[in-house]
Order: C-alpha cells, then sequence, then structure tokens
C-alpha cells in the first residue's frame, strides 16, 4: 500500500516538492489538482525532499493537494501491437486506439553491455544516394543529422522510413509542430510504412517533461523488437529539442547551469540514449538516426558539440541538400567492400572531382580564365549535383553507381578519373 501525502511544500512552474520515504528516482505518482488527477515524475532527491515534474504543468495544483506515488517508473508495452500505431511522450494512444497493457517494460534502462555486441556488418540501404553511395548507413550505428530550422530534415526522415530495408520503424518526435506530426502521420500512411512503425510524438503544446520521454520510449520499444530479432531503425527529431527541454527543467530546479545554460551532464544524457544502438548476436538489431538543429549554424553550440564526440559520424543537411564534405558516416569501410567491387573507387573518385570541381567554381567567381579541364569539372559538378545530391532521387545502390560511372563517361575521359583501369574496363559505359 503506498502511502498518500496530502501537503506540498512548495510549487515552482510545473516542479513541486513534498516530504516523502520510500521513494526512488523517476517514480511515478499522481496528483489530484482540481482539474483531476495529473501524472507526475521525480526528478530529484535530496534527503527527504522530493521534487516532481507535473506533467499536466503547474496550472491548478495547490499546496493542499494529494501526491499518491505508484512505486513504479514509466513502462511501455513491448508488443507486435505497437506496430502501426501513435502514442504521445507518456505511452499514451494518441491515435484513438486502446491503451496497450500487456508485456510492460520499464524505460530509460542501462545501455547493452559491450561484451554481448558485435562488430556491426550490414548495410541499412536507404535508397538515398548520399547515404548508401558515398556515407553508407551500417547496422547498429549511430549516426546524427546536423542542420539548421528550415531545413528539410523532417522529410527525409519520412524518405528513409519509407524506403529503408529494416524490419521495423520507431520515430520520436521531440517538440514538433502539429503540421510536421501531421506530415509525418500522413506520408507513413500514404506510403504504406504506418504498418511497420511505432511513432511516439512529443508536440510543442504538450508537457516539457514528455519530451524527455520520448527518445526513451521510442529505444525501449526498439530494445524489445531487437531481441526478438528485429532489424530496428530509430529516427528522432530534434534532439536539440530534448536537450532544450533538460535546461528548462534543470532551471527551474535552480541548478548550477554549464555552458549556455545547459546542465553539465549533457553529455552523460545524450550518450546514454546513443549507446542504445547496438547489433545482438544472434538476434536484431537497433540503428539510431537523430536529427540535431544547430541554433545559427553553429556546430560549436553544446548540443551538436556533445553529440559530435559521441555518435560515430554525421550527416550535414543544407541548403536541401546532404552534403558530402562535412558528412562522414566512420562505418562506412564495414560494408562498401561487400557491395560491389567498384564501390569505394567510385565513392573516392566522385568525390575528389567534385571537390575540383569546387575549385573551379572559385576560380570562375574571381574572374580567372577557365581551362578546358575547369570546363569538364564543372559540366561534372552539374551533373553529379543534379543525379545524386538531389534529395528527390530515390534509386538502389547499384543504380546509384551505375549512374556515377554515366555521368563520368559523359564528362571525362577513362584516364582523366583516376579510377583503376581493371575497374574502367569492366564498367564504363559502352558508347552505342
Amino acid at each position: 500500500m503506498r502511502k498518500i501525502y496530502s501537503r506540498i511544500e512548495s510549487i515552482s512552474g510545473n516542479v513541486i516538492s513534498v516530504l516523502a520515504d520510500d521513494v526512488r528516482y523517476k517514480d511515478l505518482a499522481v496528483v489530484e489538482t482540481r482539474f483531476g488527477p495529473s501524472l507526475a515524475e521525480v526528478i530529484r532527491l535530496d534527503g527527504k525532499i522530493v521534487s516532481l515534474q507535473v506533467f499536466n504543468g503547474g496550472r491548478g495544483v495547490s499546496t493542499g493537494d494529494e501526491v499518491r506515488f505508484l512505486g513504479q517508473t514509466m513502462k511501455v508495452s513491448l508488443t507486435d501491437n505497437l506496430l502501426g500505431r501513435i502514442f504521445d511522450g507518456s505511452g499514451k494512444p494518441r491515435d484513438g486506439g486502446p491503451e496497450l497493457t500487456e508485456n510492460m517494460s520499464e524505460i530509460g534502462g542501462p545501455s547493452v553491455n559491450p561484451s554481448k555486441r558485435i562488430i556491426p556488418r550490414n548495410m541499412v540501404r536507404t535508397g538515398i544516394p548520399m547515404i548508401d553511395l558515398f556515407n553508407s548507413l551500417v547496422e547498429s550505428q549511430k549516426l546524427p543529422i546536423f542542420s539548421v530550422s528550415g531545413e528539410p530534415y523532417n522529410q527525409l526522415l519520412a524518405r528513409i522510413a519509407l524506403q529503408a530495408e529494416v524490419d521495423a520503424i520507431i520515430l520520436g518526435g521531440i517538440g514538433l509542430k502539429y503540421d510536421d506530426y501531421l506530415f509525418f502521420k500522413d506520408e507513413l500512411e500514404k506510403g504504406g510504412a504506418l504498418s511497420r512503425t511505432v511513432f511516439f510524438v512529443h508536440t510543442a503544446s504538450d508537457p516539457i517533461v514528455e519530451a524527455l520521454l520520448v527518445p526513451d520510449m521510442a529505444l525501449a520499444v526498439a530494445e524489445g523488437f531487437a531481441v526478438a530479432g528485429k532489424k530496428v531503425l530509430v529516427l528522432l527529431t530534434d534532439m536539440t529539442n530534448f536537450a532544450d527541454a533538460m535546461k528548462e527543467i534543470a532551471i527551474t530546479m535552480e541548478q548550477v547551469p554549464s555552458n549556455r545554460g545547459y546542465p553539465g551532464d549533457l553529455y552523460s544524457q545524450l550518450a546514454s540514449r546513443y549507446e542504445k544502438a547496438v547489433d545482438f548476436e544472434g538476434a536484431g538489431s537497433i540503428t539510431i538516426l537523430g536529427v540535431t538543429t544547430m541554433p545559427g549554424d553553429d556546430v560549436t553550440h553544446p548540443v551538436p558539440d556533445n553529440t559530435g564526440y559521441i555518435t560515430e559520424g554525421q550527416f550535414y543537411l543544407r541548403n536541401g541538400r546532404i552534403e558530402p564534405f562535412g558528412s562522414l558516416s566512420r562505418l562506412k569501410q564495414m560494408v562498401n567492400g561487400k557491395t560491389r567491387e567498384d564501390h569505394r573507387s567510385v565513392m573516392d573518385g566522385m568525390i575528389k572531382l567534385y571537390a575540383n570541381y569546387k575549385d573551379s567554381l572559385e576560380k570562375r567567381a574571381m574572374g580567372f580564365r577557365l581551362s578546358s579541364w575547369d570546363q569538364k569539372l564543372i559540366q561534372y559538378g552539374e551533373l553529379f549535383e543534379k543525379q545524386m545530391m538531389d534529395l528527390s532521387v530515390n534509386i538502389p545502390l547499384e543504380q546509384a553507381l551505375d549512374a556515377g560511372w554515366d555521368i563520368l563517361a559523359r564528362c571525362f575521359e577513362p584516364a582523366e578519373t583516376g579510377l583503376k583501369s581493371d575497374l574502367v574496363q569492366k564498367f564504363w559505359p559502352k558508347k552505342v
């Protein structure tokens, strides 16, 4: 029988404090307000002083309200019935469907023991040439998409959700605009991918504490599916909103701020989520792509800066395209030697020529006379941007490699590409 406390010591915004015994960090409680019961979560323990974040906010809470601790942390159902469903940040149905209460499991558990992980070795195909060909996504990899507000990062995630060759998609929206929530819902339904997707949604108008729960909800479900043998891709947007929610709660708690007001454990909080990426021996895997918006396009901002130390590379989304310079998948070498024999050579050769194209553009902008080689590079760069970098391009890896050879053949002689002669002999397009 859990105790009921009838006195709230203090109310500060959405955070209340009570004197209580036998309470654990992250335990749930129910606060009986004049607007009805509201769920709350323990966010701080200081002796007998227990601080709780009220999900529905502090409006309507008074010092005489009852607080009843539930003796458990937040849980989520781990069943196949989750697929095709949409939930809010606290795990409540958002789609009008029934609540799921079977096989409940706590969220926010520890990462997998490193001794149980295996070396990443399988590619996750997305149908996007700038990923599949140039920076292959690997099972159990954790990668951020660095971008700025206004870029089509949610559209990119939706395309990946529709096209990625995985068994299940777990989509976590943090601080989404309502229009973005509807966009994801409509795209997944139209594309027929909703049936293999679990969608956790926190909108900008929802309680701030739910923003912190969305990644844990998504990753707990992903772990359940992966242990059962599924290849799972977790898509999170936007992790900067997650960090800002941490910052807001830390300010309410009057914690001593660190860099730019963020709490001092920002790195640990981000790492504890990203380190959930894993490939289980004899079972499934979890791969994580998380959007991180950079205020002012500043990569030294605390959120992208800390993220870069945790993850295995990054994708830069600028001007509606994944940029080849700066974007990096550190694990791509684990898989691109197993795809097609020309994969690595085409990847390296095309990026090198694209860098030369950028130099030719700079020469043209400065008024220098362009050589015939510069003219070839400019033709090549324009074709590369149109047929490879444009996010509307949707082709399998093998077609992307063939398209790469076609672009090279339209602009250069074989000897000018720097590619191995045996590969040129085998893959160079034959003139009709």
